[in-house]
């Protein structure tokens, strides 16, 4: 197939909207392709790719993908998705929501801001309950990623799901953000941080797998490639992450750490030159959207953030 068809529209498009038409399903494709959906994270900012997704729900383009692959906050909506319920995926805009996420009080009393545990095991069993069964049963399979604790690599944790408890353990490992979120979560005897460490957009592991084409949603604007003084150098936040939070972990976590940042660069060239050759699709929010952070609780601009991630799929040419 040619990866620019006529009019311009990307291979990866293309095939997915001629599956949905077809009324393809999971394991019963005709093309030989392989295509993933991959959702960027990045806690709160979590909400606009979390719009996107609902979006493609309400397209109907969701039976053309044959996996999910989410890192953090992404690996949460991602299980939003497949579910029964992905209108659930609406809760990321509800402050309540947030705020049993993030707790500065929770500081006062030394334990974490950031509370995935209660998010997952209390919130998504009583009062926004998330049908787990029904995403463990999905046609169209998640791998959530996350950071291994002693390789410093990302993991998919697919294979560990083997049950409504074992996935939520999963979400919560993918969105354990060091320091922020506490210590690792542990799952099958090994210890697992946020998937933002080793794979903040979720790109190697998919291709690795034998993914062929991908739409990436992605929770940032787009930035200019390159950086005029040679490869970046670790944030602050990671610099002092890595020398007192996980100074006690492996080296290799705190090498994947300090790395991060030109990790990250490396992948979205990658994304590039797949979307060059029409094999992938990058959703961005559009520039000066609603300054919604890692942290946000403010609803007003989450609500924004949301419909501003639905608002990029919905307007996008051809979906």
């Amino acid at each position: 197939m040619s990866s620019q068809p006529d009019g311009g529209q990307p291979e990866v498009l293309r095939v997915l909207l001629d599956r949905a038409r077809s009324g393809s399903q999971p394991g019963q494709r005709a093309d030989g392709l392989r295509i993933a959906l991959a959702i960027e994270g990045g806690g709160m900012r979590g909400t606009v790719s979390a719009g996107m997704a609902l979006a493609l729900a309400e397209r109907g383009l969701l039976p053309a993908f044959d996996a999910v692959y989410g890192s953090s906050a992404g690996a949460i909506t991602g299980a939003w998705l497949v579910s029964s319920r992905p209108e659930g995926m609406r809760g990321w805009a509800d402050p309540v929501y947030a705020r049993t996420l993030i707790r500065w009080s929770a500081l006062l009393r030394g334990r974490p801001v950031v509370d995935v545990r209660r998010l997952i095991e209390v919130l998504y069993t009583t009062e926004h309950p998330m049908d787990f069964e029904s995403v463990l049963a999905s046609e169209v399979q998640l791998h959530p990623l996350a950071t291994d604790a002693i390789t410093g690599a990302a993991s998919d944790l697919r294979p560990l799901m083997s049950d409504p408890a074992r996935l939520r353990l999963a979400l919560r490992a993918s969105a354990s953000l060091p320091f922020l979120a506490g210590p690792p979560v542990s799952l099958d005897g090994r210890r697992f941080y946020d998937a933002g460490v080793a794979e903040s957009i979720p790109l190697r592991t998919p291709l690795a797998q034998g993914v062929t084409h991908m739409v990436v949603l992605r929770s940032r604007p787009v930035r200019a490639l390159g950086y005029p003084a040679g490869p970046p150098r670790p944030t602050r936040e990671m610099a002092l992450l890595a020398r007192t939070v996980l100074r006690k972990e492996s080296p290799e976590l705190r090498a994947a750490v300090l790395t991060r940042s030109a990790r990250t660069l490396a992948d979205v060239a990658r994304i590039a030159e797949m979307e060059a050759a029409g094999t992938a699709l990058s959703i961005h929010p559009a520039p000066g959207g609603p300054p919604v952070s890692r942290l946000t609780t403010d609803g007003a601009i989450l609500a924004a953030a949301f419909e501003a991630g639905r608002e990029a799929v919905l307007s996008h040419p051809g979906t």
